[in-house]
């Protein structure tokens, strides 16, 4: 199974809440693969606890192989040699490079857009795929996009983010509609939700009347959040015990119930 967590709007918790979902399948004993598509490389710092320096063990790689692909009669090269292992039993993780942000007008304009899931069709090895992605419909969310069979959505309680993910709807829509009739908008996650406060509970029961497909497992805000990703542990593993902790793991048991 292949999700990606995917939002065109910043900062509504899109990395942590990747690594925590993957984090939680890993230690249920599923081999379990996180692939970092966002630039900034925080999902990739999260569970390795550093920035991978050297572009050709990252995404980065893969990538600049697909342009290289006809060139010189070379082949693009696969996913298993730049797959790092985590702290963790089960979890791995592709990382992300600052590479891919100039790659990206070379690979839109030669129509690379499939070769991502090209490459994870032919992928063996992995139970469950988590892809974060960046907060833009660009050419590496696009590809998530493509490559996955559903799609979470991360929305913090805001008016902004209400109209924003109007927008984000429609786009998957359009997605779904022109490259991946598969993808099924597995539902979406509402992040720093504050059940004593008035609007973020009137928001989610009008997104609910509206059709919107929003889950029942809501994720509280938390200091412990921060402070998971300093530590670069996952809750499961820096909290096992803790509300937030059990709130993702409602959040993967409902999603695999579905």
């Amino acid at each position: 199974m292949r999700r990606v967590i995917f939002n065109q709007k910043g900062g509504v918790g899109k990395s942590t809440i990747t690594c925590n979902l993957a984090a939680i399948s890993a230690i249920e004993g599923k081999r379990t693969l996180v692939i970092d598509l966002d630039i900034q490389g925080n999902a990739t710092q999260y569970l390795l606890g550093k920035k991978v320096t050297n572009s050709d063990k990252t995404v980065a790689h893969f990538f600049k192989g697909c342009l290289s692909l006809g060139l010189f009669g070379g082949q693009a090269g696969g996913l298993e040699d730049i797959i790092h292992e985590t702290p963790f039993p089960n979890l791995f993780v592709l990382p992300s490079h600052p590479e891919l942000e100039p790659l990206q007008g070379r690979l839109e304009s030669r129509y690379k857009i499939f070769k991502l899931k090209e490459e994870l069709d032919k992928l063996e090895g992995f139970d469950e795929i988590y892809i974060d992605t960046p907060p833009i419909l660009n050419f590496y969310s696009q590809s998530a996009l493509i490559a996955s069979d559903k799609c979470l959505i991360p929305f913090d309680c805001d008016t902004f983010a209400r109209e924003a993910l109007y927008t984000l709807m429609q786009t998957l829509s359009e997605v779904k509609a022109d490259h991946n009739q598969n993808l099924e908008i597995e539902g979406v996650i509402v992040n720093q939700f504050q059940a004593q406060a008035r609007l973020p509970r009137q928001l989610v029961e009008e997104l609910i009347a509206e059709g919107i497909p929003v889950l029942n497992s809501k994720i509280s805000p938390s200091v412990k959040v921060r402070e998971s990703h300093s530590e670069s542990k996952p809750l499961v593993h820096y909290l096992p015990n803790h509300k937030l902790t059990n709130e993702f793991r409602e959040l993967h048991i409902e999603i695999h119930s579905k």
